[in-house]
Order: structure tokens, then C-alpha cells, then sequence
């Protein structure tokens, strides 16, 4: 009687599955994978930058918790020089953890069932290791430091092999992501060109990434490569590894922007998806909210609907180009990143969309998230909740060389909405979580201290401009106060980054500042 009752239970199952593909227009993987599953995702994670603003460790195991109370299990760690290398120590930079501070908090991860995949550059982006001139040998170019020479293959093999051992004895993960994006200085070096001239870029780079992702095989591990340039070279693809993940990063733009997606699932190879909540063009001074939240709400259900077994939000604090600060035409003291970020701790709200997006995956309502995240976390009402995103959205535009983004558009007019922005911000009364909020505001306010520089700036630029009007320029940059700006985000930040990446960042925030003023208040006569 038993089995009678299981086999009717099942056959009703059954029954009810072909309704639902019949007669509901549902496919049989919406059916066994239903829409508000984030589950749908093997790979649920979130990728930290540490090329600027290391953060300070406790603040890393805070992060960890809270995507393990959101049901993430992957954290990729983009160490850069914050790692502590052993045979190649030199790489090491001065906000470096300890080894034994990355062990514990990968034990701390594991204990939390998070996976840490650790990140090391191994193509492009990979400044911080030939800027010693320990692996000049291997350099694309004497003066771009951002690309190994592909063919110096031997070289590099043995260069990487070392640090993908060195992130083996640390990290207990089956991954290893070693780059791959962006490199700019494909076919850039003579021996470079001549490869390219015989067989194109696409084997240039995929006989290099086949090389790395071979060695990480032979090391248990499986590669995970960003997706941008085999995308645009599927030749590239040709004899990879089929351990190989390719991470598909789309922060906002058509599917097929870098090539053809298709192919690397109908090649084989798995993948991840990847949107962002820090990209370009935002910067200390500029945050594309909508922009951040529309590609949230568009990717991961492409993402999901394309196959895609994995999702990792990124968050980059620059860049990753870099400007050499030197000492003559052939050496050099440091290297400076172009394009710093606001830190990670004023992007809560987006964080927290990302996580509901995974858990739903659809229906995603930007607006309706918004006001909700408004009322729950700051107390603000209906009217306030309005006002708070509408001041978060109004004018997000660069400035380049004096000009606006948006055609017809003065800086003095992008000035006047920053102003509103802070003005409006600054007259919402926060009934919990301030500290929070005080991130919008000061964000706010070094934007409009920002363009106020860029109008004195572009005033100064004007083919009408005579010194006589320096005492004038003066005054009005004398009504800035970035010392007030620095203490706000010291305060805001102590327990994010250490005190002298604190000192570094607030600097450099007021570099334009510091120059009009030292200009203006020694006018050439």
C-alpha cells in the first residue's frame, strides 16, 4: 500500500510538471530551477580590490560575515602587493598582512563556508611586480610596466609558477584566478609584432594563457580567467584547458560587447558572470547610482538565463592604470594610480541590492528597493525617501578637459546641481544607522568642492584670463575647506583603511586644490 501511495505521489508530480510546461509557457529549467532562486548560482561571491585602500583586517572578517548571513560562499581576493610573498618578497608593498593574518582569515572564511579564491595578476595589471627591476627581463615595454612579454614564456612560467604555489600554501580553494584582462600591450614589443604578424593576437594571447592555465592545472587547481580579450579573440580559446572558468564582467553594456558569449559556453568551458557595484568612471568625486543598479538588476538574470553557473560582484578602487612618478628618463621612484574610488564603506545600499538580487534574481525594482532600504535602514518617510534618491541620480556627469559630458551643459550649471544635491542631502534627518548616511554627504560635498576647483580651473584656462584676476580666484578657493573634508573622511573611514593610506588618500583627493592654490597665490607678474 506504501509504494502504491509513493508511485500516485509521484505520477501527480509528474503530471503537474508537464501542466506547468504545457500549458504555463515555463521551460523544464524554470521549472527545476525556479525564478527567485539565487540558488540556481553554484558560485555566489563578491571580488575585493586591494590594489589601493587595503583594509584592515577586521574590517575584512566583518565583510566575510556578512555574505555568509547573505548565503554567499565565494570571496575572490585580489591581494595584490597586500600579500605576503615569500621567494618573491621584494613585490610586497607596505600595507602587506602577515601570513599568518591571510591563514587565519582564510580559516575564518573556510568557517564560514566561504570559499577565498585568490586573484594573481599574471598577464596585464601586473605594475606592482615589474616595477622592480628584479623582472625588467620580462617587461612588454621599458616604460609601461603593465604587461609581461608573452614570449619570454620560460621566464614567466618559472616567475608564476612560484606565486601561484606561494597562494597555493596559503589558501585551500580549488581555484586560482589568474587575470588575464586587458592587455592593452598585446603585439606592443618587436617580437610581439612578429608573432602577431604570423599568427594574430588571439594565439599571442592564448598560447600565453595556455601556458599559465597548464600550470595551474598541474597544480590541482583550476584557472579562472577574465573573459574581455578571449572574447574578442576566440582563437584564443583554442586548446585551453577544459578546467578553465572564464568570469563574463558586464557592467552595464550589450552581452556581446566584448565578442561573442556563446562560444565559450558552446566551447565547453564554464562560466561566471561578473557586474559592478565601482567602476568607471566613478571616482572620489562621481558615483553612477542608477548605472550600478540597472546593471544589478539586468545581468544576473541574463546571467542565469545564459547558463552561467557562477556570480561575483567586483568593486574596484581604481582603475588599475598607473602613472610613474620619475626620477629620470629611465628610473623611477613610484608608481601613482590613476582614478581612486570611494571607499567600499559608502557603497552599502548597492551591496545590500546585490544581495537581494541573487536571492530573487528577478522583479528587481530599483525605485521600490530604494525606498524600502530608505525607510528600513535610515528611518527616512515616503517624501524624504524620494528626495534622498532623486539627489543621488541628479547630473552624474564627468568633466574632461574643461568640458561636461553632457552636450550644452556648463560646469557651472553641473556646479549649481551638485550644490542642490547637498543642500537636499544635508536637510534629511536620519533616524538610525547615521554613520551610514554621513557616507552620501560627504560624498556629496567633496563633489561640490571638486567642481568648484574645476570651475576656478577652467576660468583660469580661458583665453581671457589675466593675472589680475588671481586675488579674486584666490578668494573664492579660500571658501573651500578640504581640511574639514579630511577629518570627515578620517572619521568615517578609520576603521576601513590604516592611518597612513588614510593620510595618502586625502592627499591626493586635493591635489587639484593644493596646485590652484600654490598658482593663484604666486601669480607670475
Amino acid at each position: 500500500m506504501r509504494s502504491i501511495k509513493v508511485k500516485y505521489r509521484f505520477a501527480l508530480l509528474r503530471l503537474m510538471l508537464v501542466m506547468l510546461l504545457l500549458f504555463g509557457g515555463f521551460s523544464y529549467a524554470q521549472v527545476m530551477n525556479p525564478a527567485g532562486s539565487g540558488e540556481s548560482f553554484k558560485i555566489r561571491g563578491f571580488h575585493l580590490d586591494l590594489r589601493v585602500q587595503v583594509m584592515k583586517m577586521p574590517a575584512l572578517r566583518e565583510f566575510a560575515l556578512q555574505l555568509s548571513k547573505n548565503g554567499f560562499n565565494t570571496l575572490i581576493m585580489e591581494w595584490e602587493a597586500s600579500y605576503p610573498y615569500e621567494k618573491h618578497s621584494v613585490i610586497t608593498g607596505q600595507y602587506a598582512y602577515t601570513r599568518e593574518e591571510v591563514k587565519s582569515f582564510i580559516d575564518y572564511c573556510k568557517s564560514l563556508n566561504i570559499d577565498v579564491i585568490p586573484l594573481q595578476q599574471s598577464f596585464g595589471h601586473v605594475e606592482y611586480i615589474l616595477r622592480h627591476y628584479r623582472y625588467k627581463e620580462i617587461r612588454e615595454d621599458q616604460k609601461d610596466f603593465s604587461q609581461v612579454n608573452p614570449l619570454k614564456e620560460a621566464e614567466c612560467k618559472a616567475l608564476f609558477t612560484d606565486l601561484f604555489k606561494d597562494m597555493i600554501a596559503t589558501h585551500n580553494s580549488p581555484y586560482i584566478h589568474i587575470g588575464g584582462d586587458e592587455t592593452y600591450l598585446l603585439g606592443h614589443s618587436e617580437e610581439s609584432k612578429k608573432k602577431v604578424a604570423a599568427v594574430g593576437k588571439g594565439r599571442l594571447y592564448g598560447d600565453y594563457i595556455k601556458m599559465l592555465c597548464e600550470v595551474v592545472v598541474s597544480l590541482g587547481k583550476r584557472p579562472v580567467i577574465w573573459a574581455d580579450i578571449a572574447l574578442n579573440y576566440p582563437d584564443a580559446l583554442v586548446g585551453l584547458p577544459k578546467e578553465t572558468i572564464f568570469v563574463d564582467w558586464n557592467y552595464g553594456w550589450a552581452l556581446n560587447r566584448f565578442g561573442d558569449h556563446d562560444q565559450l559556453t558552446k566551447g565547453g568551458f564554464e562560466v561566471w558572470g561578473s557586474p559592478s557595484i565601482r567602476s568607471h568612471p566613478d571616482n572620489y568625486f562621481l558615483t553612477e547610482w542608477r548605472k550600478h543598479f540597472e546593471n544589478i538588476r539586468m545581468f544576473i538574470p541574463q546571467a542565469k538565463d545564459l547558463g552561467y553557473q557562477g556570480m561575483v560582484m567586483t568593486s574596484w578602487s581604481t582603475s588599475g592604470l598607473y602613472s610613474g612618478i620619475r626620477e629620470s628618463t629611465s628610473d623611477f621612484i613610484d608608481l601613482q594610480a590613476i582614478r581612486r574610488v570611494y571607499p567600499i564603506s559608502g557603497f552599502r545600499m548597492l551591496i545590500t541590492a546585490y544581495f537581494d538580487q541573487m536571492k530573487n534574481t528577478r522583479d528587481f525594482d530599483i525605485d521600490q528597493f530604494v525606498d524600502r532600504y530608505s525607510r528600513d535602514t535610515y528611518g527616512l518617510d515616503a517624501r524624504q525617501a524620494t528626495l534622498f534618491w532623486t539627489a543621488l541620480q541628479r547630473a552624474p556627469y564627468e568633466v574632461n578637459q574643461g568640458k561636461v559630458s553632457q552636450p550644452g551643459l556648463s560646469i557651472a550649471s553641473l556646479l549649481d546641481s551638485a550644490r542642490q544635491n547637498s543642500r537636499e542631502l544635508q536637510s534629511l534627518k536620519p533616524l538610525k544607522n547615521k554613520e551610514e548616511f554621513a557616507h552620501y554627504l560627504l560624498m556629496s560635498d567633496i563633489r561640490v568642492f571638486y567642481l568648484s576647483c574645476i570651475l576656478i580651473e577652467s576660468e583660469m584656462n580661458s583665453a581671457s584670463y589675466t593675472i589680475d584676476r588671481a586675488p579674486e580666484l584666490l578668494k573664492r578657493l579660500h571658501t573651500l575647506d578640504p581640511g574639514q573634508l579630511n577629518s570627515r573622511f578620517e572619521a568615517l573611514n578609520r576603521h576601513l583603511l590604516f592611518a597612513d593610506e588614510i593620510q595618502v588618500e586625502n592627499q591626493l583627493r586635493n591635489s587639484r586644490f593644493e596646485l590652484l592654490k600654490s598658482k593663484l597665490s604666486h601669480p607670475v607678474k
